[in-house]
């Protein structure tokens, strides 16, 4: 076949063919098989199935059944409605060896930090989830070209933006979508973003937001379905102090500096892992910023727009790593958890270590950006004691306040008393009370304070999860801990925060399985 024959018959493709073969590469390595392992079991060769996980390879409905079973995963699904619901088999010790993915916070923030280059982002090795796929709607949308080249997510922003046709319904479910503030203040002096919603966890005010960004010149208005930004011009030389140190509104500070001329200092910022991921990106793009992982950032804004075609190779995910953490404790297994970044997880294993948590760190070493620390941390059955303090979050290097929601299912297995204070959010502590549905025994004093007394011998129960994304999480951590068959219904929460963790589980050991209500 001619060379441009070849070129166009790639061209032609279905882009669905790319982001098969990337899940079936994912469920293949999460099985520690070789390509020509899988080949093997399916009936074909090494370089076919080379072929189908770059996205090269037509698929009959036949070769995909024979995948899906060597995988033990249906690979497609024809969709029947309802929601998405997890049967647990409970009660099984967990084994063997597991990956932490990349962050979703991560992702996001990159992804709307990349409406500031005018040429094209490649994001390594990016989380395929709900949220990244919320966002990827909206950017399409407005004009983006969103495209996953195997496990890579690239990024081409339009010439020109088009807002009125933004994807409304997708962008109302995640509050990231608030950041592209920050970016978009370069493209238009005048836009409408959709009001978002995320996780149900009471009010969460923009305040910091309209606060931090009018300091730059941004006027930020709400009404009933929209925020309203404008502006006549950005401020140079700008030293901000930041209303709370929030992640998100971090970000969207750096975003909207990134390209004023000049010094822009801030304050009180938050030095979180998602934020070290925007910096490092703004940096790639050409940005200097100072105080990258401190309270305090020094911006050196660009005086010219971005053009560059760049590769952005995400950190791993702490509150992932937690998760995996928090299940090995609270199923008594040992695993060994690889890639987590221990910057963000010190103060969590220290809390962990004084309740009498028994661990090791076997390796040491560098993500694949060249800036985040990574270990392995081999975990052993251990017998927990509450610790007499209350445990609570903090802004970064306290501990994560997403992390905060696994000391209360981990509480439950330690003998005594835990106190888990989550003062940052008005909601999330009620949220914890569904426990005692798997025979926990807890007390909610008030929205804020929460008490969990164990050793919890956790029992099966049907269940429905919660509005929020980590107190979803912990429901599952117990129910892979409680005797018998557990249901946990509408999983949309957990599906929107990590990427196939139910089969990378099961990888482990543990038997989830999904299914769909009719």
């Amino acid at each position: 076949m001619p060379k441009a024959a070849i070129s166009k018959a790639k061209e032609t493709r279905p882009p669905a063919l790319a982001s098969i073969g990337a899940m079936i590469a994912r469920l293949r390595e999460d099985r520690r098989m070789t390509q020509a392992e899988l080949g093997e079991k399916v009936g074909t060769t090494q370089s076919v199935i080379a072929r189908i996980e770059k996205g090269e390879q037509n698929l009959s409905t036949e070769t995909l059944a024979k995948l899906s079973a060597a995988l033990g995963q249906e690979i497609v699904q024809i969709s029947r409605g309802g929601t998405v619901n997890f049967r647990i088999h409970g009660g099984r010790k967990l084994s063997g060896t597991i990956q932490v993915r990349t962050s979703k916070n991560g992702a996001v923030g990159v992804m709307c930090a990349s409406l500031l280059n005018r040429g094209t982002t490649v994001i390594k090795n990016a989380p395929k989830i709900e949220e990244v796929s919320r966002i990827s709607e909206v950017l399409e949308s407005i004009g983006a070209k969103i495209e996953w080249i195997g496990a890579d997510l690239r990024i081409t922003p339009p010439e020109r933006l088009d807002m009125k046709s933004i994807a409304y319904d997708s962008a109302a479910k995640t509050r990231s979508v608030v950041m592209m503030a920050g970016s978009l203040v370069h493209r238009l002096e005048r836009f409408d973003l959709p009001q978002a919603s995320g996780c149900t966890l009471g009010s969460r005010t923009i305040k910091p937001y309209v606060y931090a960004l009018e300091t730059l010149g941004i006027s930020i208005e709400t009404s009933s379905r929209y925020y309203h930004v404008s502006h006549k011009g950005l401020k140079k030389g700008r030293e901000i102090v930041m209303y709370e140190a929030g992640d998100t509104v971090t970000e969207a500070v750096l975003m909207a500096a990134a390209l004023i001329p000049g010094k822009t200092v801030i304050k009180f910022a938050s030095a979180n892992y998602q934020v070290q991921d925007v910096a490092f990106y703004l940096e790639l793009l050409g940005a200097q910023i100072d105080g990258i992982g401190t309270s305090t950032m020094t911006v050196h804004g660009l005086d010219r727009s971005v053009k560059k075609d760049v590769e952005y190779y995400l950190s791993e995910d702490p509150i992932e790593a937690m998760s995996l953490i928090a299940a090995a404790i609270v199923t008594g297994s040992a695993i060994t958890v690889e890639r987590a970044p221990i910057d963000f997880l010190e103060l969590e294993l220290l809390k962990l270590e004084k309740m009498g948590f028994k661990y090791k760190i076997t390796k040491r070493y560098k993500a694949d950006n060249g800036k985040t620390n990574l270990v392995d941390i081999e975990t052993k059955p251990s017998k927990l004691k509450a610790l007499d303090e209350k445990i609570h979050a903090q802004p970064y290097p306290g501990i994560n306040m997403d992390n905060l929601p696994f000391f209360v299912v981990i509480g439950a297995v330690a003998e005594g008393e835990t106190f888990i204070h989550d003062w940052s959010y008005e909601e999330r502590a009620i949220y914890y009370k569904e426990l005692a549905k798997l025979r926990a025994e807890t007390i909610l004093a008030d929205p804020h304070r929460f008490y969990i007394k164990g050793p919890t011998r956790f029992k099966a129960a049907e269940m429905v999860c919660p509005p929020a994304l980590r107190p979803s999480v912990i429901i599952m951590i117990a129910m892979l801990a409680a005797e018998g068959v557990s249901i946990l219904r509408n999983v949309y929460n957990i599906n929107r925060g990590y990427e196939d963790l139910a089969e990378r589980l099961n990888a482990l050991g543990a038997k989830i399985e999904v299914f769909r209500d009719l």
